[in-house]
């Protein structure tokens, strides 16, 4: 499975009980990314304008992409190989945040782009670190 999440500076995936990933050029470039076959929860589905496929155990049946605004990932880990990061280069005060250990994943690349609401909006990729990455890194 792979993972797409929008996070503040500090983290936070929520801020007052509001999403961060209303930006329409970053959703435009989930579909790009994901060649539209994203899935997701009902909360998220207003963003992708029917684009995608909505359940609310989206995480529990799907081995594909999965965009993330209010489930804690942690119980589905062992199924996510890949993580992608959206930044907004801002700070929040967060309700939610994203708890994953990012030590334990190794960064495969990374974007900047304008954004339509923020000027500067950072995407990273990252994959699991395999164990002899692990043990080289301790």
């Amino acid at each position: 499975m792979k993972v797409i999440v929008c996070v503040d500076d500090r983290m936070g995936m929520f801020f007052n009980k509001r999403r961060l990933s209303q930006d329409y050029l970053l959703i435009k470039d989930v579909l790009t990314l994901t060649n539209g076959h994203v899935w997701m929860n009902e909360y998220s589905s207003s963003l992708f304008q029917k684009e995608g496929i909505v359940d609310n155990d989206f995480l529990k049946k799907s081995d594909d992409y999965c965009f993330v605004e209010n489930v804690d990932i942690k119980p589905y880990l062992y199924k996510i190989d890949e993580l992608i990061i959206y930044y907004w280069n801002r700070k929040y005060p967060a309700d939610m945040y994203f708890d994953v250990d990012l030590s334990e994943w190794k960064m495969l690349d990374h974007i900047e782009f304008k954004g339509n609401s923020h000027e500067k909006i950072l995407r990273e990729r990252y994959v699991k670190k395999d164990e002899k990455e692990k043990e080289f890194n301790e």
